[in-house]
């Protein structure tokens, strides 16, 4: 191919002509359009990375199925007896309730705050702030707390399959560095791993309920655990407790919206799935334990051995190796659980960054992995301290670290959802819309009064969850509403010294992309400079 010609030499330009001298001060000269293109370009979140299966596996594997259902299921039995099962039903109904307002909101509201978003709508900022914080600390507390429960069920692991013992905190500590690299990966990589770990867990139970089955049980199948004399009984009420218990990380799915495929769709139906498949299941699992010891047999197996139950029915129904698999199993179902809850936490922790409640570091996003990871390293150093404080104090990681951190930050969740439920009627009173009443005002009124129903319950057993003195529960129970009029002297702060922070507090976003990509992608090694950066030719080199 002939070169091709050079261009003839441009033409000389004449000299710009001088600007008349003007009195006063020179005027400084304009910023480059530079740095706004690239705050622009900033790194943002993954558009369009996660479907309704994805977002499923994120709530339902926070829930931990297998763990609640081996470790938390036989206290209920032994608690309520035979129609524990339709406890969890009953629990299930009431969050599907709650479900009907807050999807509803969702298709309002497209913050990245969730619960404290919808909350400001409804009740207004300060009560919305307060409710950050409490989302913040509830959401840790739930978090935190589980390295402890890592730590113990990798040692009754380790004793079961191995006879070796295994110490807690340095399981705990290794579990800290695992989460904060699931958390710092991308979100879609998460999603891999808990859909992976999930299958396992829920497997396991499925292959027990299926041996049950097909055996026919101890004594033949019956239904009577859901007859109204196996339900209205006394202890029904601390089943209802640990059954609300065992839900909690549902709502997490509008915290995905931004990196959600079509979120006003794939919300609503992650929400509702996770909510099926969890009520659903809880009551089918505890119903086949019931039938693999018999309705006369189980309490008593339940009291004799709450933590061996499940491994019993499923060495006798499957095989010991069953109960194996089941014991390695646990221990992945808390890692997964983890993982879930470590990133609805770092999603929080960005949308408050991003509001300038939290420092503004906390809102970087990763420019390969677009996950905030920053946010995840500040929320694994928090855990570490928390983790390292019970250590040193000789705390027992299952009794004191889980049972004390957990307890508060379930309850705190649970009064989001509450404050939630009541602010989903406000907001639609105040603005107009096409919505029915159902689901503005019938199902969050009477989600808000079941909510208040099943806060009292777990507040008032809250000993079978803590396992604790009555000063010890006090405390655990006050740390609630304490966190939240601390975030409401957060906000008279804000509005006081910081009244612009205030004011756009829980604002809508400027667009809403709906899944697709920011409009200026992150640069690519083919690309060096973002798409939205004109192109403009370089300043001409003096010739050698």
């Amino acid at each position: 191919m002939p070169d091709t010609p050079a261009p003839p030499p441009a033409a000389p330009r004449p000299p710009a002509p001088e600007a008349p001298a003007a009195s006063g001060p020179i005027p400084a000269p304009e910023a480059p359009a530079a740095p706004q293109a690239a705050t622009a370009c900033a790194p943002a979140l993954r558009r369009a990375a996660l479907g309704t299966a994805d977002i499923s596996f994120f709530v339902v594997s926070a829930a931990a199925p297998l763990t609640v259902m081996a470790g938390v299921a036989p206290v209920a039995i032994l608690l309520g007896g035979i129609g524990a099962p339709a406890g969890y039903l009953l629990a299930g109904i009431t969050l599907a309730v709650f479900a009907v307002g807050f999807t509803t909101m969702s298709r309002h509201v497209r913050s990245g705050g969730a619960f404290y978003a919808y909350i400001t709508r409804g009740l207004g900022k300060r009560v919305g702030i307060g409710a950050a914080l409490l989302a913040l600390i509830g959401y840790n507390g739930m978090e935190i707390g589980v390295y402890g429960l890592l730590g113990t069920t990798t040692a009754d692991t380790g004793r079961a399959l191995a006879g070796l013992d295994i110490p807690w905190l340095p399981v705990s500590l290794a579990g800290l560095a695992l989460i904060w690299y699931g958390g710092f990966r991308s979100i879609d990589f998460g999603a891999k791993v808990l859909g992976v770990l999930l299958v396992a867990e829920t497997g396991i139970l499925v292959l027990l309920a299926g041996g049950v089955l097909l055996k026919g049980g101890a004594h033949g199948l019956s239904l009577g655990s859901f007859a109204p004399g196996a339900v209205l009984v006394p202890g029904t009420a601390a089943v209802l407790a640990f059954a609300f218990a065992a839900f909690t990380g549902f709502e997490s799915t509008v915290i995905y919206r931004r990196e959600a495929r079509d979120p006003d769709r794939t919300i609503p139906r992650a929400t509702y799935i996770a909510v099926a498949f969890l009520g659903l299941f809880y009551a089918f699992i505890v119903w086949t334990v019931i039938q693999a010891f018999g309705a006369e047999e189980v309490v008593a197996a339940a009291g004799a051995d709450p933590g061996g139950l499940f491994f019993a029915a499923i060495s006798t129904y499957v095989g010991p190796w069953a109960a194996d698999l089941m014991h390695l199993f646990i221990v992945t179902s808390v890692i997964a659980s983890l993982l879930a809850f470590h990133n609805a936490i770092n999603r929080y922790a960005l949308a408050l960054a991003e509001e300038g409640v939290l420092p503004a570091a906390l809102g970087r996003v990763h420019p390969r992995h677009r996950s905030p990871y920053l946010a995840g390293a500040a929320q694994t150093a928090l855990g570490a301290v928390v983790v390292l404080g019970f250590a040193l104090a000789g705390a027992d990681p299952y009794q004191q670290l889980l049972l004390w951190v957990n307890t508060p930050g379930m309850i705190g969740l649970m009064a989001l959802m509450l404050l939630a439920a009541i602010a989903v009627p406000v907001y639609f009173r105040r603005v107009a819309h096409a919505e029915g009443p159902w689901r503005t005002v019938i199902a969050p009124v009477t989600a808000a009064v079941l909510l208040a129903v099943a806060i009292f319950l777990v507040v008032s057993k809250v000993d079978l969850f803590t396992m604790a003195s009555t000063t010890v529960n006090t405390v655990l129970i006050a740390l609630v509403p304490a966190v939240f009029l601390a975030g409401l002297a957060l906000a008279q702060r804000l509005k006081t010294r910081r009244p612009e922070v205030y004011a756009r507090f829980a604002e809508e976003p400027d667009t809403d992309l709906g899944g697709e990509e920011p409009p200026c992608p992150l640069p690519t090694p083919s690309s060096p400079a973002p798409a939205s950066v004109p192109s403009t030719p370089p300043a001409p080199r003096p010739a050698p």
